[in-house]
């Protein structure tokens, strides 16, 4: 039987699953762009409280590898690229998408970090989880001079390799000069803190400290930043 009543509640149910699932497209969305939590390497990490209602629900628990994982992925020229590539050099890994307003936000930051480290033990690597075309095109624009490397599922399961099943955008991968993975910093970087963990790194790099040690340091260092940023 086809009346106008089970018409009209068919099209009300139609509409009202349009609009949750406009609504569930929206809140994954936003659910990837989260504000800094810094995660020690190894080590699972939940957000505090003080760092939004947001990022509480949203922010993933990784589980960090002690070493950079070796994977490939195409560069902006279409050209397969391994990150052993930049073996012997610390790295900044940097996981963004072109849709991420705080990645966007960042861009600056690490042209600045690859500028001044330029010729010397660091390099920044860029990793767009994003289409080619959209990311040659923002590359362009925002004259990105780094290495950036771009995939799909693939880019996704290089994020998998860090913990990160579940990426939540930006997050950056910092490692010594002997491939260990020092620090996971999940969220929008900023002057200060990248400041910080290349300082440990450093310290690390030419024996200062040991790795277990620059850990530490980091992770209280990132925790005394980010009360001070409150206060």
């Amino acid at each position: 039987m086809n009346t106008p009543g089970l018409r009209l509640l068919g099209a009300a149910l139609v509409a009202l699953l349009g609009i949750w699932a406009g609504l569930k497209a929206y809140s994954v969305r936003r659910a990837h762009e989260i504000p800094a939590v810094a995660v020690p390497a190894g080590v699972a990490s939940a957000p505090n409280r003080s760092d939004g209602a947001a990022s509480e629900a949203a922010v993933p628990h990784p589980l960090v590898p002690a070493r950079l994982p070796d994977f490939s992925l195409r560069d902006l020229t279409g050209k397969s690229i391994s990150i052993s590539a930049w073996s012997g050099k610390s790295l900044v890994v940097n996981f963004w998408a072109t849709w991420c307003a705080p990645c966007r936000r960042e861009i600056p930051l690490l042209k600045t970090i690859s500028a001044e480290w330029a010729g010397r033990d660091l390099k920044v690597v860029g990793i767009a989880v994003d289409y080619p075309d959209k990311v040659k095109d923002f590359a362009g624009r925002f004259k990105i001079d780094y290495p950036v490397l771009i995939g799909d599922q693939d880019a996704l399961d290089v994020a998998a390799k860090f913990g990160m099943a579940s990426p939540a955008f930006p997050f950056t991968v910092f490692t010594d000069r002997r491939g260990e993975v020092v620090a996971l910093f999940l969220g929008e970087l900023h002057r200060p803190q990248v400041d910080f963990i290349l300082s440990e790194v450093q310290d690390l790099n030419q024996d200062r400290i040991q790795l277990p040690e620059a850990r530490r340091a980091i992770a209280d260092g990132l925790q005394a930043l980010a009360e001070k940023q409150a206060g």
